[in-house]
């Protein structure tokens, strides 16, 4: 297989069929755009397992995403996108970048759900942007593409919410990113995993993601093999 793109996390490979592409997951963990990183022995594949059974479940609710199915362990098929580069980032909680920048103590409920856009550029640090910057960027065609990525991130946190809570997980914030297909459709592309959302436990309030690496606090194996336990259970 021709390799068409290695990023930090996975390796996309060509296939046959200009329209589809082949998406392994690595077992690379980094963190802090790259300045934190290291390797975990079946990590690929916990986080290939994870994102096949919610794209799978976002699918069947209506939210179209680029997966095709699951070949093995590590790979998937997927349809081939564009990406658009936009980080979209919706919070429940504060956490993380939000505490520091608005000053609010982690684990603050906030009174309504926020969607953030970032510009994808780790030479930048991939900055927090408004809309008009991601018009001046040419990041989208219109700004209505805006608008619908905003609208996608709110219905995935609306699922997501449910979805994480029958696991007995608390969703406190994730990333997503989108693509646009050969007929120019805005999908659900990339992953999500606890390498992009925040997880916390309900009983326990313990960190079940990637926090877990960035701030040496515990396994991050032990952690998304339970993640991946309670999905497949709560199915």
């Amino acid at each position: 297989m021709k390799l068409l793109y290695e990023g930090k996390a996975k390796r996309i490979y060509e296939t046959q069929n200009p329209n589809e592409v082949i998406c392994e997951y690595k077992d690379a963990l980094t963190a802090f755009n790259g300045e934190k990183a290291d390797t975990q022995s079946g990590k690929g594949a916990l986080n290939c397992a994870i994102t096949t059974l919610i794209f799978e479940a976002l699918q069947k609710e209506g939210i179209p995403t680029h997966l095709i199915k699951q070949i093995d362990e590590t790979k998937q098929l997927v349809k081939k996108v564009d990406i658009i580069p936009i980080e979209v980032v919706v919070r429940n909680i504060a956490a993380g970048s939000l505490s520091k920048r608005l000053g609010l103590k982690e684990g603050t409920k906030l009174p309504f759900s926020i969607v953030e856009f970032y510009y994808k550029n780790d030479e930048l640090n991939d900055p927090l942007i408004n809309d008009d910057h991601a018009m001046i960027l040419n990041l989208v065609d219109e700004r209505k593409e805006l608008d619908i990525l905003r609208e996608y991130g709110r219905k995935v946190n609306e699922f997501l919410i449910d979805f994480f809570d029958k696991t007995g997980l608390i969703l406190v914030d994730f990333k997503i990113e989108f693509g646009k297909d050969t007929n120019g459709n805005i999908i659900l592309a990339d992953e999500i995993t606890p390498d992009s959302c925040r997880l916390w436990d309900k009983k326990t309030g313990k960190k079940m993601d990637k926090d877990l690496f960035r701030f040496d606090l515990g396994d991050i194996n032990e952690a998304y093999k339970e993640v991946l336990k309670r999905i497949k259970e709560s199915k």
